[in-house]
């Protein structure tokens, strides 16, 4: 359970055995549900659930690798976040993009307390379904990237926390340098600071890592 600790409207999103199915649910519109959580109509709380607890969990594992074993309690920080800021979502982007950002936010928050962590690409180090198609599109085996993704995580381990997390975000996972900046709490301009910066460090370690270049190298051609 997830239960919105606003004082108003106090809302509450619930899943488990007794929540419907999506498909057995009436459909409502992403204007209908947000519109319904702005007034306190507590019969949406399902809707927005099913609505954007897929695009939360995408947004976790991306940034925390599914191995991790905070990734569902972040999922529901993630969701009580959501509906205590809906009020502030004035549909400047796309729904799923701005819980996308709000997600990310809370995981950004919740590594930054952490440390940032060389389990960055657990995910994708450890996922065997996907290094075979990655190593069959470039000619490397599946070991030596796993090797690499793990150089790599060592390297950003490494690095300033800010400009680790700038490439990972903008370069890594998508997000744009608005994005970047809102979930890191800066401006644009110190985002896009820390982005060229870390580019630019992560760039100069490997290729002063003989072996890594090497994968790499290996891999473009």
């Amino acid at each position: 359970m997830v239960v919105a600790r606003s004082k108003s409207p106090r809302l509450s999103v619930v899943s488990g055995a007794g929540a419907a199915r999506p498909e057995q649910r009436s459909r409502r519109s992403d204007d209908e549900i947000l519109a319904g959580l702005r007034r306190g109509d507590t019969g949406v709380a399902e809707d927005f659930y099913w609505r954007v607890k897929p695009v939360v969990d995408r947004t976790v594992r991306r940034l925390l690798g599914r191995l991790d074993r905070d990734g569902e309690d972040l999922v529901q920080l993630g969701l009580i976040q959501l509906i205590e800021s809906v009020k502030a979502y004035r549909g400047e982007c796309a729904l799923d993009a701005w819980v996308s950002t709000v997600s990310a936010n809370v995981v950004y928050k919740h590594i930054r307390r952490r440390r940032l962590e060389r389990t960055i690409f657990a995910a994708a180090v450890e996922d065997d379904a996907e290094l075979p198609l990655a190593a069959r599109t470039t000619g490397t085996d599946a070991t030596s990237l796993r090797e690499a993704l793990r150089q790599i995580a060592d390297h950003l381990g490494a690095m300033r926390e800010d400009r680790s997390w700038a490439f990972l975000l903008h370069d890594v996972c998508g997000y744009s340098l608005d994005e970047v900046a809102h979930i890191c709490g800066i401006s644009a301009a110190a985002a896009q600071s820390r982005l060229v910066r870390g580019r630019r460090e992560i760039h100069e370690r490997i290729a002063a890592d003989p072996r890594l270049s090497q994968i790499l190298d290996r891999g473009e051609t």
